[in-house]
């Protein structure tokens, strides 16, 4: 009960509320339009999509305020990639969320004649910074995981070799090559398995990006993906709300 107080009283909360609300109606209208569903059913699902989208965007208001202030508490970290890569992921979420506010002050009526598709382009631009950024840092913070592990279990052994001499010859060399790619594939899986958090937000952002590369035309894929992604990444946002110890810091 204590968690699902804190939880509801947190703006962020009731958005990804909102996010999952709206990418599980894209996601069944298209399942809907492939089974055959009537057109004026469609249009309902699409109407309550958008109305869930703009909610979303009221529910974001004053978030460029906090990205910002994220940005300069980030700057002072002693890592030099991550200091970068959070930093300046922060930057392009405020500029994301300025662009955001915009828009929803375009589909409101408050800006009758503003242009919309503009806006969402550049919304989607700045997103998708933010989105590679966060899996560069990811990607990052799992290679100094694996180093680590790697260096502990050499330590622990006696040494970081595979055990035995590189066959010769060009079959011996491929051999050698698969054995390696298995023990760093065994070595990632050990290390997301052993970092919760680190694994959620790799899992994240990578159904996220989908969006935005969609959106902008670089990955096309469909309205049904989209939302199955978009579904995902608000679940697995929603679960480190509830579950603090699920974020990943700093």
């Amino acid at each position: 009960m204590e968690s699902w107080v804190r939880f509801s009283a947190q703006s962020q909360a009731k958005e990804r509320v909102f996010r999952a609300a709206q990418y599980a109606c894209t996601l069944l209208g298209y399942t809907l339009q492939k089974n055959g569903a009537s057109p004026d059913f469609l249009a309902r699902i699409k109407q309550l999509e958008s109305h869930l989208s703009l909610g979303r965007k009221l529910f974001r208001l004053g978030n460029s305020a906090d990205a910002l202030e994220a940005a300069k508490r980030a700057i002072h970290l002693s890592d030099m990639v991550l200091r970068f890569c959070i930093t300046v992921s922060h930057l392009n979420r405020a500029m994301y969320f300025a662009c955001d506010n915009i828009l929803w002050a375009g589909r409101s009526g408050l800006v009758p004649h503003m242009d919309q598709e503009k806006w969402s382009q550049r919304s989607f631009r700045y997103y998708l910074f933010a989105l590679i950024l966060n899996l560069s840092r990811d990607a990052y913070e799992i290679r100094l995981l694996m180093e680590r592990e790697a260096s502990g279990k050499g330590a622990k052994g006696g040494g970081g070799g595979d055990g035995g001499p590189v066959p010769g010859g060009e079959d011996g060399r491929l051999q050698h090559l698969a054995l390696r790619l298995r023990q760093q594939l065994r070595l990632l899986a050990r290390v997301l398995r052993d970092n919760p958090p680190l694994l959620l937000d790799v899992a994240k952002n990578a159904c996220d990006v989908f969006i935005p590369l969609d959106k902008l035309g670089l990955y096309r894929t469909s309205p049904g993906f989209v939302g199955l992604c978009g579904l995902t990444s608000s679940v697995l946002s929603i679960l480190a709300i509830v579950y603090p110890w699920l974020k990943l810091k700093p």
